[in-house]
């Protein structure tokens, strides 16, 4: 979504504003969300990932909770250190994923009790989305029944994925 003011900029302030039962929304840039007045400005300051984000990276230096990162941890490619993308909450390239993921895996675990991001499902995505997130889960269900030597359990499971894998390939 562009800015409304300038159509130049990606918004990135979404303000929402309700004044006697009237709801008016605005979508603007950082820059001109300061233009318009303290208002805007101070909900463009209010929240940004970024600072939420360096803020969670710095709980690293936190006593007990991680052993600091090492001072020369710099990507390979763009040459950003760890310590630069902790203060702005960034990465400097696609391969900053890779430079940094010893760092990573556990800070993303603490933020969202998962290495792995599934994100949600919108109303909109249909039924074959729904359908592949609940085959998903029957086969983590299913390698749990298994290494927990519950066999009927786990044949049920088996006989639902199969029947979800029919419908795929239908």
């Amino acid at each position: 979504m562009m800015c409304e003011e300038c159509h130049a900029r990606p918004a990135t302030v979404h303000f929402t504003k309700i004044v006697g039962g009237e709801k008016s929304e605005y979508h603007l840039c950082e820059q001109c969300a300061r233009d318009k007045g303290d208002v805007f400005a101070k909900a463009a300051q209010a929240f940004d990932f970024n600072h939420l984000l360096s803020g969670l990276l710095n709980m690293e230096s936190s006593p007990g909770i991680a052993a600091p990162p090492p001072a020369n941890l710099r990507c390979d490619v763009c040459g950003l250190t760890y310590h630069q993308f902790t203060q702005m909450g960034r990465f400097g390239c696609p391969h900053c994923y890779e430079s940094f993921a010893s760092r990573l895996e556990p800070l993303l675990r603490r933020i969202q009790s998962n290495g792995q991001h599934r994100g949600k499902v919108p109303l909109r995505a249909g039924e074959q989305v729904k359908k592949r997130k609940v085959l998903d889960r029957l086969r983590i269900e299913l390698q749990q029944a298994i290494a927990a030597e519950r066999f009927e359990r786990a044949a049920e499971l088996r006989d639902q994925i199969r029947s979800l894998e029919q419908e795929f390939e239908q």
